[in-house]
């Protein structure tokens, strides 16, 4: 079988613990580059997994490399160069959330990918939880009736411990940026990305100075239905919390744990599919999921999903929530 050629840009804990890992694994893929600006880093990395070609920046990798499709995870004040930079030399590229630190430079990571004929996938990870996934296919053929109402939150341990992470001008924000995108992300796409009308955010900075640690937001929608969404680093809770829960006018669902529930002459009948996988199981198989049809699109085998057009409106979405955070009032949208 023909390989495709893969680089990857940034060798922070994202691709350490998640991309090489799995490259290694797929059969279809061989990783002929990698490019870190820390030279002690780049070596043991690049050793650790085996790579011959090993680059100081990603301007010497697309200087010399013939990889056909990148792979970025560097800090996301890097996003806007090196995206354009890997798609004006003819690279497909796969780009860690959030695409860019605002709206505006997303936009211009967008045009560029017209411009250049490239394709972008953004990192969404969550979309691609086999359970997830069934989750959808279930709410698609109807079997809770109409959704109205999502809830979900993620309370976790900050994502990284890396110094530019919690400075907003490298990151772009805090945990708003780091998981509510993501549980945004998958709350529309299960719902088929309904036109967003107001959303209404209360940020908090428990232990940080420059970005928030903690926010709820409301968002509603122009046919009624509601999302609700909490993500922290630093509420006080027993152990790391994942949730996302779907009510429609038939029945409900949830990840995390998957249940799916429906009304049938007043009483609730459990669907619920089986499954043996445990929430770790399925959270490191929403990566090679990701991955595979990352490479699926590179190839040509399938659409790119979680594509830079969807990420500009989930953006500005996100610029609205830190407008209404700052202002302490709701901000109508228009998408």
């Amino acid at each position: 079988m023909e390989k495709t050629k893969v680089a990857v840009i940034g060798l922070g804990g994202i691709a350490q613990l998640v991309h090489l890992p799995n490259l290694a694994k797929l059969d279809n893929v061989s990783v002929n580059a990698v490019a870190e600006i820390n030279k002690s880093r780049l070596n043991t990395i690049a050793d650790k997994f085996n790579i011959v070609e090993r680059y100081k920046d990603h301007t010497e990798l697309l200087a010399k490399s013939d990889a056909e499709a990148v792979i970025i995870a560097t800090p996301t004040s890097l996003h806007k160069e090196v995206s354009i930079a890997c798609m004006k030399a003819g690279k497909d590229i796969l780009v860690e959330k959030p695409l860019a630190r605002t709206y505006q430079e997303a936009r211009q990571i967008h045009d560029a990918a017209k411009k250049y004929k490239r394709k972008i996938m953004v990192g969404m990870n969550l979309r691609y939880r086999p359970d997830a996934m069934i989750l959808k296919s279930i709410l698609n053929a109807g079997e809770i009736g109409q959704p109205f109402y999502a809830k979900c939150g993620w309370i976790r341990r900050r994502s990284s411990d890396q110094k530019w992470f919690t400075r907003k001008i490298d990151s772009g924000g805090g945990v708003i940026i780091d998981l509510t995108i993501l549980l945004l992300d998958l709350a529309l796409w299960v719902l088929e990305f309904p036109q967003v009308d107001t959303v209404s955010t209360q940020s908090f900075y428990l232990n940080t100075k420059d970005v928030e640690d903690t926010s709820i937001s409301l968002l509603r929608f122009k046919n009624s239905s509601v999302i609700s969404i909490e993500s922290s680093w630093s509420l006080s809770v027993e152990k790391d919390h994942f949730y996302f829960e779907i009510y429609g006018t038939k029945g409900s669902a949830s990840l995390n744990p998957f249940r799916v529930y429906k009304k049938i002459e007043e009483q609730m009948i459990d669907l619920t599919p089986s499954q043996s996988d445990n929430a770790l199981g399925l959270f490191k198989k929403s990566y090679m999921n990701e991955l595979k049809s990352f490479i699926g699109a590179v190839r040509g085998l399938n659409p790119v999903f979680s594509s830079a057009e969807e990420s500009l409106s989930r953006m500005k979405i996100i610029e609205s929530m830190y407008k209404s955070s700052s202002q302490k009032k709701e901000i109508k949208l228009s998408l």
